[in-house]
């Protein structure tokens, strides 16, 4: 399913966690490493961060998403312990209630691209149920990461901030038919299907084909459903709209970070 990486150790991601236990990606160039959301406690991010190789004090920064608890978790603490700035939009971090104190906030503005190192950070707005959720992309010379986790719908914003994406880090939250079979009440189903909910794996199915181009060269699957979803349904949906010769395919796990994917 996974064609050969091509390394020239120049830009990197790494998921350590991914659902509703938690979300971390592990982002670097030659001289700026950050983290995307810090949804685990400090110390079990650090101790996934050891086991790919990355040390916390390479962090030039935390980038959170919006304020679920599952994106924001240990950021105040691994920000205080290891002097870390921390990059937020002023409402999600005015939503934040558990983040402590933060003594290097910085603000961005959906819209807005912004630099951290040799990194340009584009944020741009989703449709999710919190104050100020952002989409990222981040590029790195010619090389360019999407990621749009936690939403509910696909907009023509989300679509053009997404193109020409070397590597998309999509949410495939749920199966429809194992969400309406399954345990969870009906007004959280509700909550899941609605427009600030969250991606079917045939929402990001679709999406991926709206944006796909020969220099595609990863997907990675994110924030699946433990109990209404699995990898292989997901995986199942995905490859129906891809080359496994030209595009690898990735799950990110909720209990143990994902390989380095090197651009």
């Amino acid at each position: 399913m996974q064609k050969p990486l091509k390394k020239n150790r120049s830009f990197c991601l790494c998921p350590l966690a991914s659902g509703s236990k938690g979300n971390a990606i592990f982002v670097s160039t030659p001289d700026t490493a950050v983290l995307v959301d810090a949804g685990l406690s400090g110390i079990e991010i650090q101790r996934r961060m050891a086991a790919v190789g990355v040390a916390p004090q390479s962090l030039k920064a935390i980038i959170i998403t919006h304020e679920h608890t599952d994106h924001i978790k240990g950021a105040g603490v691994l920000s205080r312990r290891f002097n870390i700035p921390v990059y937020a939009t002023r409402d999600t971090f005015a939503a934040c209630k558990d983040l402590g104190t933060i003594d290097q906030i910085s603000f961005f503005e959906c819209g807005d691209a912004f630099e951290i190192g040799s990194l340009t950070v584009n944020p741009f707005s989703i449709s999710h149920d919190a104050c100020d959720p952002a989409g990222l992309t981040l590029t790195h010379g010619a090389k360019k990461i999407g990621i749009a986790t936690d939403l509910g719908v696909v907009t023509n914003l989300v679509r053009t901030h997404l193109r020409h994406s070397n590597v998309l880090y999509i949410e495939a939250n749920h199966d429809p038919d194992m969400l309406m079979a399954g345990p969870y009440p009906w007004h959280l189903k509700q909550r899941i299907q609605s427009r600030t909910g969250h991606l079917s794996n045939q929402d990001a199915r679709d999406l991926v084909a709206e944006v796909f181009h020969k220099d595609l060269d990863h997907v990675i699957l994110a924030h699946l459903s433990e109990e209404n979803n699995c990898p292989e349904k997901a995986t199942t949906e995905m490859s129906k709209n891809l080359d496994p010769l030209s595009t690898a395919l990735y799950v990110a796990g909720p209990d143990q970070p994902g390989e380095m994917i090197w651009l």
